[in-house]
């Protein structure tokens, strides 16, 4: 299942760097500290990646405030050529970035094209909101002057990025810094560094051909992850930090970002709901439900976890769930009949088995998968829980992996009720042939995002974020740009 030929890839990697980006350089650590990063689908060492230290990251923010007033003195339509030739340059090489990505965090190949093409959109997205940034003049209405306000970058930016998107959970933080004015260092996932310095090379040729100030982005990979933001979070010339990955993880970084009133976004824990009314299509509904469960082997915020089915559809749900789960191919993602990646490392692997052996012993029943396999790799199988009962641990916590729930409801208020049941808010799905219950569950679904008959619902163009304990703060859209601009009010008379 897992094996794999590593002399088709071996020209690519042996061509990564492996340094930390500093002023466009790829550099070393100090004493020449690394890490080592695997491949979870043969559990191979893949590269040594320079691990950094506070030296590193220290320079890296001398570089964002030394770049910072020259970058946001570009003009809106130089920083939106500097986006667009990022974006062209990344689109010409989505082949190398697409089988990195695979090699360091397991998705098959051709969802890894899916990421670049989808995470290279931010930057043809911020490229075009890079010249729109809003301001306005009015009368003040006692008519005793004018009010004008106007935008400015807020500073220095620390993006720290996961590692289930290596590509797009940092480019929909990247492109709209770049575009408001800022400098920005990324501090992405130890797991998966190898896909953020693949594109910091971009970055320093795409600089280097306009005359960009090269300390503008740098990227830190680091083993040192508290350290590198309690370090940094406590200068006061860093402001604003971008943060993707866990509730409790969140909840630590806004803590710190109090001292220094730093502005913050968080991007956390996701929950989803999946509620399917008596009157849904199964044929659209099996569709979108392998989408929202199984992009990226259920790894991802807004997969859908615990799907709630109407009682009197709710066999022939589980049984097309089923059928459709069960046939995943899991494998090595570059290997042509994968369909199904490995889990990023076996940790999250055990924690999962944890999940559905705990539910098993609850009285729930596995009608596909549900045990973990023996080998090398760190996999785990499609699996669907039904009869699940309501205190099962998987219905409460965040899954982040090939598993999916079925519960009923009798009616479809039962439902929505069931379905807003969490801390999380980051996404839901609800679908109906019906209007009124369509427009009911757009309504009343309890999220930052939710998707009506439709199972993707990322994009570009428009807001990607959570409330309650999903988070705050937007990515993309028009909003996306927002979180990078402060707001200057000036009184003329």
């Amino acid at each position: 299942m897992s094996e794999f030929d590593y002399t088709q890839v071996k020209g690519l990697l042996s061509s990564l760097p492996t340094g930390i980006w500093l002023e466009g350089e790829n550099v070393g650590a100090t004493g020449g500290r690394t890490f080592e990063v695997l491949d979870p689908a043969t559990e191979q060492v893949l590269a040594h990646v320079a691990d950094a230290t506070s030296t590193e990251w220290m320079k890296a923010l001398d570089a964002a405030v030394a770049a910072q007033e020259e970058w946001a003195e570009f003009a809106p339509r130089q920083r939106s050529e500097v986006l667009t030739d990022i974006f062209t340059t990344v689109a010409a090489r989505a082949d190398d970035f697409a089988r990195v990505m695979t090699l360091e965090m397991g998705k098959p190949y051709a969802e890894a094209r899916g990421e670049v093409a989808y995470g290279n959109e931010y930057f043809r997205w911020f490229a075009e909101e890079a010249v729109r940034i809003p301001g306005r003049l009015a009368t003040a209405p006692g008519g005793n002057g004018h009010i004008l306000v106007s935008r400015a970058p807020v500073g220095p930016v620390l993006a720290i990025t996961p590692w289930n998107f290596p590509l797009a959970m940092a480019t929909r933080k990247i492109a709209p810094a770049l575009a408001a004015g800022c400098p920005i260092i990324i501090k992405p996932a130890h797991e998966t560094p190898l896909t953020m310095l693949l594109l910091g090379q971009v970055f320093a040729e795409v600089f280097a051909r306009h005359g960009v100030p090269q300390g503008l982005v740098s990227i830190v990979p680091t083993t040192a992850a508290s350290a590198l933001s309690s370090e940094l979070m406590a200068d006061s010339r860093l402001r604003k930090v971008s943060f993707t990955g866990s509730t409790p993880v969140g909840r630590q970084l806004v803590r710190q970002a109090a001292d220094n009133l730093l502005h913050t976004s968080m991007e956390l824990g996701g929950n989803a709901p999946f509620v399917i009314a008596a009157d849904a299509d199964l044929d659209l509904v099996l569709t979108c439900a392998m989408q929202a469960k199984m992009r990226n082997g259920g790894q991802a915020c807004i997969a859908a976890n615990r799907f709630l089915v109407d009682e009197s559809i709710a066999q022939e749900f589980s049984e097309r769930l089923t059928a459709a789960m069960s046939a995943s191919v899991v494998g090595h993602g570059l290997n042509e009949s994968s369909t199904m990646g490995p889990v990023i490392t076996a940790k999250q692997r055990d924690r999962i088995a944890a999940l559905v052996e705990d539910a098993l012993a609850a009285g729930a029943r596995a009608t596909t998968g549900g045990k973990r396999p023996e080998g090398q790799g760190y996999f785990y199988p499609a699996t669907v829980l039904v009869d699940v009962p309501s205190d099962a641990r998987i219905l409460h916590e965040e899954i982040f992996g090939p598993v999916a729930t079925v519960s009923t409801f009798s009616d479809l208020e039962e439902g929505i009720a069931a379905a807003n049941d969490t801390e999380f808010g980051l996404a839901a799905y609800g679908f109906s042939r019906s209007l009124e219950s369509a427009q009911l569950m757009a309504e009343k679904l309890n999220a930052g995002m939710v998707g009506i008959n439709r199972g993707a619902i990322s994009d570009p163009a428009a807001p990607f974020g959570g409330i309650k304990q999903s988070g705050f703060g937007r990515e993309g859209g028009t909003e996306g740009i927002e979180e990078y601009l402060d707001t200057r009010y000036i009184s003329l008379t």
